[in-house]
């Protein structure tokens, strides 16, 4: 069957507008024009025929994402095993650590946190369920990293760079490919800093026979991740958590 150009063009280019709005968190025909560069009337037509869907609302005559994305993405989450076995596991650490516990999961080269809960004394950072993180910035993408095939690795490095978040952060790939090598040997990735300033993470991978699922990452000031004795313990209840979820979702009903 031929392929219909037009029609693919059609589908990316409203995929476009949809980014848009979420980047400017809603705007007008011709401020969507300008930034993509395209006619006006081309425009108002995309607007037109993505607020007559579930995905896009209008208000006051700025053109916003729909809450329609959350019911998605709500669903998507709850349908997920790995999730649900996960759940109650994070819950339990929390409650003996009062810290910030998060799943992350790897999605087009980019960390992205699965889920987290939180603590007591929990670290407040502004992070939510989709999140997107660069994977060599932080433990829990870089103990994914350290699962994946060399030749993924080399793939998400020349399409995502090493960007620098703090002077802390890890750019060069061969010191980072060293470090992935002695974190698959360890089993656990430990770092701070390197994200955000004062921000340390303890994180281990989730283990399948098919390979990594995600992994597990305990946030804390840095000073409490230094800390030898306290990261130990931290470690301690990752390892314990992921290898409870590991046997679940592969055996569990």
């Amino acid at each position: 069957m031929p392929t219909d150009r037009t029609s693919l063009t059609t589908v990316t280019r409203a995929f476009e507008v949809l980014d848009l709005l979420w980047e400017l968190d809603g705007a007008g025909p011709s401020e969507v024009a300008e930034r993509l560069d395209l006619p006006d009337s081309t425009v108002y037509d995309y607007l037109r025929s993505l607020s007559e869907t579930r995905y896009v609302t209008r208000v006051d005559g700025e053109y916003r994402l729909s809450s329609y994305f959350l019911t998605i993405g709500g669903k998507m989450k709850y349908r997920n095993r790995l999730f649900q076995v996960a759940k109650p596991e994070m819950k339990r650490v929390v409650s003996e650590t009062d810290e910030l516990v998060g799943l992350t999961i790897e999605n087009d080269g980019r960390a992205i946190v699965y889920h987290q809960e939180e603590g007591r004394q929990a670290l407040n950072l502004g992070t939510y369920t989709g999140v997107a993180t660069p994977m060599h910035t932080v433990a829990t993408g870089k103990v994914i990293l350290a699962h994946l095939p060399a030749e993924r690795v080399d793939e998400i490095i020349d399409e995502r760079g090493l960007e620098q978040r703090t002077e802390h952060t890890i750019t060069d790939p061969e010191v980072l490919k060293s470090e992935l090598a002695g974190i698959r040997e360890d089993g656990y990735a430990v770092d701070w800093d390197e994200q955000v300033i004062g921000m340390g993470m303890a994180a281990v991978p989730i283990l399948v026979d098919d390979g990594v699922l995600g992994s597990f990452g305990l946030v804390a000031p840095t000073g409490r991740i230094r800390e030898e004795e306290q990261q130990a313990e931290f470690l301690q209840k990752l390892r314990e958590m992921a290898n409870t979820v590991s046997i679940n979702y592969q055996y569990g009903n």
